[in-house]
């Protein structure tokens, strides 16, 4: 009989979970990463609206000052924008890691329950095994004590016929 692990279908829902977690923590990655490039793209639009107040027209100077506050307001939405995106993750990073840790568990516990099935069934091999060595040596002693036997009655009919 095969090896049939009793928790396999906790073992197989651990996995399931863990792996939609991990979907979860992907999405949350992929999210602080859009962050960062937002926040990227802000650094870059304010790094060029400088360059350009230098050479504009003095009459623009007051539109490119709103212009810049409006970009440095910007830059502090998408900073706070990141920051919960980066502790959204590290909340759905730490339940992946429990989440991992049940499933090593159950793991675990199949190994050690495989390797006490293969040890259970080696010792009922080795008991066959020597049920069947046991069974050989009898018979073989019967079939020598028989033999023995017939030995001694022909030696007895020859010394009673002599």
């Amino acid at each position: 009989m095969p090896f049939r692990y009793r928790l396999q279908k906790v073992l197989d829902f651990r996995i399931r979970k863990k792996d939609e977690q991990l979907t979860i923590v992907q999405k949350a990655q992929q999210a602080v990463f859009e962050a960062e490039e937002n926040i990227r793209k802000n650094n870059e639009e304010i790094l060029t609206t400088k360059q350009n107040m230098r050479k504009a027209d003095p009459m623009m100077y007051e539109a490119y000052d709103k212009y810049l506050a409006h970009l440095w307001d910007k830059a502090d939405k998408l900073e706070e924008i990141r920051a919960e995106a980066q502790r959204k993750l590290d909340e759905e990073k730490a339940i992946l890691v429990k989440l991992e840790q049940g499933v090593k568990v159950l793991e675990k516990h199949k190994e050690r329950s495989k390797e006490a099935y293969i040890a259970e069934e080696k010792a009922a091999e080795l008991k066959q095994y020597s049920e069947i060595g046991i069974t050989r040596f009898f018979r073989q002693s019967q079939e020598r004590n028989e033999e023995d036997e017939k030995i001694l009655k022909k030696l007895e009919e020859i010394d009673g016929g002599s």
